[in-house]
């Protein structure tokens, strides 16, 4: 599969420490999430969790998706997750907004309920968006080296 982006330096050099299949499975989501939007933008941080964001604009307020990496698994996390609709019950959590999907193997993010998740994510954040984006298809790495 080739990158449509590559994976920023900052991240590649925490990244590193995870098992291969783990980054494998990250490596194929991300890409999964930038197929379908190629003009967001990707925040990085590394917080509790190696994280990578997606947004309509430059700010995490913007988000409509994140990508957290822990030991063993990742999510797929939606920032207003509790205001989707979903029909399949993927989503899980009982935060306020946030809800996630648990992302153990390829199978759990190719079910077309994954799409249409991600698809009224997207459309909502556009929808909610207060600040005009300035740009879009970059990276920007918030991690402290």
């Amino acid at each position: 599969m080739s990158e449509l982006r590559p994976i920023h330096g900052d991240f590649i050099s925490l990244l590193r420490y995870k098992d291969q299949e783990l980054i494998d499975l990250y490596s194929e989501l991300r890409q999964f999430v930038l197929k379908l939007y190629p003009e967001c933008n990707e925040l990085l941080y590394h917080t509790h969790a190696l994280t990578s964001v997606y947004t309509v604009s430059d700010k995490l307020g913007d988000a409509f998706c994140m990508i957290p990496i822990y030991t063993n698994h990742l999510n797929l996390g939606f920032t207003k997750g509790a205001l989707l609709k979903d029909p399949d019950k993927l989503l899980q959590g009982a935060g306020k907004l946030m809800r996630h999907i648990p992302i153990k193997i390829r199978k759990d993010y190719k079910h077309s309920g994954v799409k249409t998740l991600l698809q009224n994510a997207h459309a909502l954040a556009v929808e909610d968006c207060t600040t005009k984006p300035t740009q879009s298809g970059k990276i920007f790495s918030k991690i402290k080296a």
